[in-house]
């Protein structure tokens, strides 16, 4: 039988709700922030996938995330963070 921590389920949720909080940050969500067509910020990944220099793959949660483009590049990492630059055409989510 698995436990459940303090917060799950629908006490979590109103947790997020009660406190107003972000939902990337209350459950991990990634989160894309794309300037132009240039620039492309991801935050809360898990891994990079694939890299190449017409698109890139990342792993997030719940979901991997295919970016299309040319001349891609990933310009810095965290653990927390990634900033991809290049022309970037677009961006897909796969289950």
């Amino acid at each position: 039988m698995r436990k459940r921590g303090i917060f799950s389920g629908e006490l979590k949720e109103s947790v997020v709700r009660a406190f107003d909080l972000p939902p990337d940050l209350a459950y991990g969500s990634v989160l894309l922030s794309v300037t132009g067509q240039n620039e492309l910020l991801i935050e809360n990944y898990r891994g990079i996938l694939e890299y190449k220099d017409e698109h890139i793959r990342v792993q997030a949660k719940d979901c991997r995330i295919l970016v299309v483009g040319k001349r891609l590049r990933i310009e810095y990492y965290t653990n927390e963070e990634m900033k991809i630059q290049g022309l970037i055409e677009q961006i897909i989510y796969e289950n």
